[in-house]
């Protein structure tokens, strides 16, 4: 910026402390003026920086990790790989499924090196702290992965938090509802030690109560932990009709080898896994997972839509995605899409945009982001297939009915967001 210094600056015995006086005044003008344009619009930066905060070497890599960032990568180059002439950059980072490391990472990326949206959480714990930090931050964040129902519920950050693949609402008003209203009506949970499974396990508790079923007990596991031997004998001690495993990844496969081979199933009780994904039924084998009944927010053999996405996605990984891999894409895509659309990559603004937007893409059907930052949207009853039934490999899930989003999920009355209940007024 130009400064029109007057002639009588050079002039007389205190001149130079005047000129530098006109400068700095110039200077903070300038600099205002730049401020004020970044605040008008535009792409901070000169990029739009995408972190993910992953589990890339734990329980939960298998249905996270590399595959989701393959993910977000499709939705980078659907868009161009720019926004207004701004690269959009990637990085990634593995939490290691503890909720330090993961909030290091995230203060690094904001306070260091600009990142404007963070994507993962695929474990709970990691999940509350990074909404936490990008809140304080004014840094966009966007959970898939995390179950817990307390990022929209006592921990929300509706201003620039979203949950977008699923919760433990969904969760147990899909598998436990439906097993209760077959009959089975008692219940034990087997549930992972830490803050998802013991969200997971409440809420699928309550749905069984609230739908004419009992709790006979539970006991919690350590996450993550290799032999589920003395937690199964308690359950099947038990005599409960059915055994809810309140767990993930690699623990839930753990959890049903082990069920089988003390022919607990065999015995007539049957598993509810309460969190399931493709990759969990690939690596156990249909003989040990057929007929477990799940709920799932995706499945690649769903349409054609699904379909076209998810062969191009196998193109880049060799595998088919789970339902995280597939809402990191759409969250990616939907996030880039409300940046293009309104000229900034603010991220108070970018989320108030998606709360205008209809969701629908590859993952998601009939998606709206609320209030207090919920991405509802329709969720599926499955069953896994018999070993007889399946096509080819991936060929793993019948959808036995839809579930429309606002039966799914919690609604924000009864939620405890309380900036949330503030806004849909």
């Amino acid at each position: 910026m130009a400064i029109a210094v007057p002639e009588r600056v050079f002039m007389g015995g205190n001149s130079m402390k005047f000129l530098k006086t006109v400068l700095l005044a110039g200077a903070a003008t300038a600099l205002a003026g730049a401020a004020s344009a970044q605040d008008a619009g535009g792409i901070s930066n000169d990029a739009v920086k995408i972190g993910m905060i992953l589990d890339m070497s734990g329980a939960y890599s298998a249905l996270d990790g590399e595959g989701s960032v393959a993910a977000v990568q499709m939705a980078i180059d659907e868009m161009g790989g720019q926004i207004d002439g701004k690269p959009i950059q990637l990085l990634s980072g593995d939490h290691q499924n503890k909720a330090d490391i993961g909030s290091n990472i995230a203060r690094q990326w904001a306070d260091q090196d600009h990142v404007d949206l963070i994507l993962g959480g695929a474990n709970s714990g990691a999940g509350i702290a990074l909404q936490g930090i990008t809140s304080e931050k004014n840094v966009a964040y966007i959970n898939n992965g995390g179950a817990t129902n307390a990022l929209t519920n006592e921990n929300c950050a509706p201003e620039t938090g979203l949950h977008w693949t699923y919760d433990t609402d969904a969760l147990a008003n899909g598998t436990a509802v439906a097993m209760v209203k077959e009959g089975d009506k008692s219940w034990y949970f087997i549930t992972a030690d830490y803050t998802f499974g013991h969200n997971l396990e409440k809420t699928a508790a309550n749905a069984v109560k609230a739908n004419g079923g009992e709790v006979v007990g539970q006991v919690a596991a350590p996450f993550p932990t290799p032999d589920f031997s003395s937690f199964l004998l308690q359950a099947q001690g038990s005599g409960a009709q059915v055994i809810g495993l309140a767990n993930a990844g690699t623990d839930t496969q753990n959890s049903v080898k082990q069920a089988q081979e003390f022919g607990i199933v065999q015995g007539g009780q049957k598993l509810a896994s309460l969190l399931l994904f493709l990759t969990d039924v690939d690596a156990l084998g249909l003989d040990a997972a057929k007929g477990l009944t799940l709920t799932t927010g995706f499945y690649w053999d769903l349409d054609d839509k699904a379909r076209e996405w998810s062969a191009k996605f196998e193109e880049k990984t060799g595998s088919k995605p789970t339902m995280v891999q597939a809402g990191m894409y759409s969250s990616a895509l939907q996030y880039l899409k409300a940046v293009k659309e309104i000229g900034t990559d603010d991220p108070k603004k970018v989320i108030a945009q998606l709360k205008t937007m209809p969701i629908e893409d590859a993952f998601a059907r009939n998606g709206k982001v609320r209030a207090d930052g919920l991405m509802v949207h329709d969720m599926f009853l499955a069953q896994v297939k018999t070993p007889e039934e399946s096509k080819e490999k991936w060929d793993y899930y019948k959808i036995i009915r839809t579930i429309p989003g606002d039966q799914a999920f919690q609604s924000i009355a009864d939620g405890s967001c309380e900036a949330a209940k503030t806004a849909a007024k």
